[in-house]
């Protein structure tokens, strides 16, 4: 056939037709894989929220292994059994909490027998505002209002019940005390039983030592790439959580000494309550801070009656954190171990939705290890760069 003859109209418009329709088809793996990335996604995050109860323990148990891992070692040095050092670890922490809560006992009660007073001083105050701002053009707009409503109701007819239709009237439920102690005993053993769950699955990690650790690069794969790439991934993890464990316990003291110092000075009432508050709430990032601050300003405005003294307590507590934040943080860290804020603020959001007050404190290291991840794995490092500052 000859080449240079031209093609028929009929085969000129068919072979445009196949041009026309095969980039529609074809799909690139790009495009093929970012359904079944978000299917994914999505997955996870209903199998996170369905389980939470599993998974809420196993995380914290995680992190209680991984902030006794070097105590354990050093243990491991001195020749001590891992079944006796785990023991005597654990038993350090449960004594070391039971000593400051019971320590701090006679301020938590004295905090607890003020509320119906604060709460009366409250009420007294919100009045004394409310009159002071009726007095002036709230005032007046609440006059017309109710000359608005005086003519309406006057003009409107009273609605007729028709034959047969029985009045109904609704009673709001009696409060009952025994209802709210019966919550408030199975809030507790759930928070007992919670404790107990998390100390035995932290105990058995660490008695088992490295054993997950080595299981783990050996189902990695055969290829000794991915057995490295495990060993880097796990070992970074460990590092970069007992190094971010290490700076917010030691950010965390200094936030609680500098508050319990701050309100001693200005005469808050138990000060010392809420530098622990603080120092704990410190895990937090942002808005454990602002907690904090809502918290004081709050308790001055009740203890001093004043406006201006409950803002000068909150905007103290918020001085504090931000001076940790903004510069002892970034000094303990360094810049290489940083996260993105807005990322970490997102972050904190999602975790806190999914798992509620146990998402706030796990938001952070659950992040950190996903960052760990990321960075060593080719195709994820967009996410780890995203992730980092």
């Amino acid at each position: 056939m000859d080449e240079n003859k031209p093609a028929s109209p009929v085969t000129a418009a068919r072979d445009a037709q196949c041009d026309v329709d095969t980039p529609a088809v074809q799909l690139s793996g790009e495009n093929r894989n970012g359904p079944l990335l978000l299917l994914s996604v999505l997955s996870t995050v209903f199998v996170l929220d369905w389980a939470q109860a599993v998974f809420i323990p196993l995380v914290l148990a995680v992190i209680i292994s991984y902030a006794l891992a070097p105590p354990m070692r050093l243990l491991g040095r001195l020749h001590v059994p891992q079944i006796v050092g785990a023991s005597l670890l654990l038993a350090l922490i449960v004594g070391a909490g039971g000593s400051l809560a019971y320590s701090l006992r006679d301020e938590a009660i004295g905090m607890i027998e003020t509320l119906p007073q604060a709460a009366k001083k409250l009420r007294r105050t919100v009045q004394k505002e409310i009159a002071g701002l009726e007095s002036g053009a709230i005032g007046n707009v609440q006059e017309a209002a109710s000359q608005i409503e005086r003519a309406a109701r006057e003009t409107a007819s009273d609605p007729v019940v028709p034959r047969g239709v029985t009045r109904v009237q609704i009673e709001e439920p009696r409060f009952r005390l025994e209802d709210y102690l019966w919550n408030g005993t199975l809030g507790a053993l759930s928070i007992v039983s919670l404790a107990v769950m998390v100390l035995f699955l932290a105990f058995f990690m660490m008695i088992s030592g490295d054993t997950y650790r080595r299981k783990l690069v050996q189902i990695s794969g055969p290829a000794f790439s991915k057995k490295k790439i495990t060993l880097q991934v796990l070992n970074e993890i460990s590092v970069q959580i007992q190094r971010y464990l290490l700076v917010q316990a030691f950010a965390g003291a200094i936030v609680g000494l500098a508050t319990w110092a701050a309100f001693s000075w200005l005469g808050v009432e138990h000060a010392a309550l809420w530098g622990v508050v603080a120092g704990v709430l410190n895990i937090i990032p942002y808005l454990g801070a602002v907690i904090v601050a809502g918290g004081a300003a709050l308790v001055g405005l009740l203890q001093f009656g004043s406006v201006s003294t409950a803002l000068t307590v909150g905007g103290v507590s918020l001085v504090i954190n931000s001076l940790e934040g903004y510069l002892l943080m970034p000094w303990l860290t360094g810049r290489a171990n940083r996260m993105n804020a807005v990322v970490i603020f997102i972050g904190v959001l999602f975790w806190g939705w999914l798992w509620g007050a146990w998402g706030l404190l796990l938001g952070m290291p659950i992040m950190i290890a996903i960052k760990a991840i990321c960075d060593h794995i080719e195709d994820f490092r967009s996410i780890g760069e995203l992730l980092g500052d």
